[in-house]
């Protein structure tokens, strides 16, 4: 660290791989950053991180607001810890598209866990990335392994079209659901049960719950109706849970270990793997192509006046993209 306290490339591995956590946020926060200069030492860091990630069981948890997503990693991260586990969650809040805030307060609904030593909480927020995730959640993910850290969640801001991106990114995608699904299945889409590795129905408070088995049942039938096996052989299972009474979550973390250690054996773990790191890098060009593209300075220059037009109607909005593109092309 030099005098001004601007930590090296150095200082951060060191930081990181003794788990110092202050570190580790001050690292998440370079590697969010926009700034070029940022941009460069971020990139050097991952690349001095990757040798000592890939160890960790990586979990995605998706499911429609107020399924209990903070609830379930609260007391299921705490369920871990207590094995002896460390557990890194990165939280993603939305950002307002019209302020550009986050909500970012998963620290306060997750406070026994994040008082927990081998915890590390990292709200980020998603900043208008499409997919429920933040731009640079996968390299968080790099930093938390560096650092120990055994189990990562992934906590999405909820279920939509787009956020099947976090199945590029993790070797468990949990998706969690309600009682009562109702006909609509609660608007969860064929793509993302597609992806399910494993679904929870969560708040089911009394196992005998009618309403609890039939949804349990409806979910099975349409996992039989997308015909959802892995290449390791896996069938998704639906499983009874509650997160606030503490109810079925030793089934849900047996369930999570034993498709794990299917993948491994079957080696579908180390494909999954080799596909994500494409994932991350065609994720990598299309996000700095954004930026290029934004910065551009005739793209800078004739935005303005463009997006006059288009509020005018004197333009429309694909021959006002055609013009950016032009201009950015030139």
């Amino acid at each position: 660290m030099n005098s001004s306290g601007h930590l090296t490339t150095d200082d951060y591995v060191t930081g990181i791989r003794s788990g110092d956590r202050g570190i580790m946020g001050r690292a998440i926060t370079l590697i969010e950053s926009r700034a070029p200069h940022h941009r460069r030492e971020a990139d050097a860091l991952i690349s001095a991180l990757l040798p000592f990630s890939g160890t960790a069981l990586r979990m995605g948890i998706s499911g429609i607001p107020g399924v209990g997503k903070s609830t379930l990693i609260e007391t299921f991260g705490t369920l871990l810890t207590g094995r002896g586990l460390k557990v890194a969650v990165l939280a993603i809040d939305p950002t307002s598209s019209r302020s550009g805030g986050s909500i970012l307060g998963d620290k306060t609904r997750m406070e026994k866990l994040a008082a927990d030593p081998l915890s590390f909480i990292r709200p980020s927020p998603t900043s208008g990335h499409l997919g429920g995730v933040a731009r640079t959640t996968r390299e968080s993910v790099i930093v938390c392994e560096a650092a120990g850290y055994n189990v990562i969640l992934i906590e999405t801001v909820g279920t939509g079209q787009s956020e099947t991106c976090v199945a590029d990114m993790v070797d468990v995608f949990l998706l969690l659901i309600l009682p009562n699904a109702g006909d609509e299945l609660q608007g969860i889409k064929r793509g993302i049960l597609e992806l399910a590795d494993i679904v929870a129905v969560n708040k089911v408070d009394n196992q005998d719950d009618p309403a609890a088995r039939q949804t349990c049942q409806d979910y099975r039938c349409a996992l039989n109706i997308v015909g959802r096996t892995t290449p390791s052989g896996w069938k998704t299972p639906v499983l009874p849970i509650s997160a606030l009474r503490n109810q079925g979550l030793e089934t849900l973390w047996d369930t999570i270990q034993a498709y794990h250690t299917l993948q491994k054996s079957s080696g579908t773990l180390e494909a999954r793997r080799q596909q994500q790191k494409h994932a991350w890098m065609w994720s990598l060009v299309q996000d700095r192509l954004d930026t290029l593209f934004r910065e551009h300075p005739d793209v800078r220059r004739r935005l303005p006046g463009i997006e006059a037009d288009i509020s005018r109607g004197t333009l429309d909005p694909s021959k006002a993209a055609e013009e950016l593109l032009s201009a950015f092309i030139a």
